[in-house]
């Protein structure tokens, strides 16, 4: 029932740790990155997996510099 739920804000809700993410996006950058060195012959596969890299890279830098001018909590 509602009346027995307790009353929390959204602040009460943070998802995760914010260093385990941290942490979980450097290894999948070094894991996407470490896969280049395989038995394939095309190129297209490396050009994914740098777009990948970069794109979790991008975001984690993005994260770093919106909580360091405190427009991210």
């Amino acid at each position: 029932m509602a009346g027995s739920e307790p009353v929390t804000s959204p602040d009460q809700r943070k998802p995760g740790h914010r260093k385990a993410g941290r942490i979980g996006a450097v290894v999948t950058i070094l894991a996407l990155l470490s896969m280049l060195a395989g038995n394939h012959t095309g190129r297209t596969e490396d050009i994914f997996l740098i777009i990948i890299a970069a794109g979790i890279a991008a975001i984690l830098v993005g994260d770093v510099i919106l909580r360091r001018n405190g427009l991210r909590s």
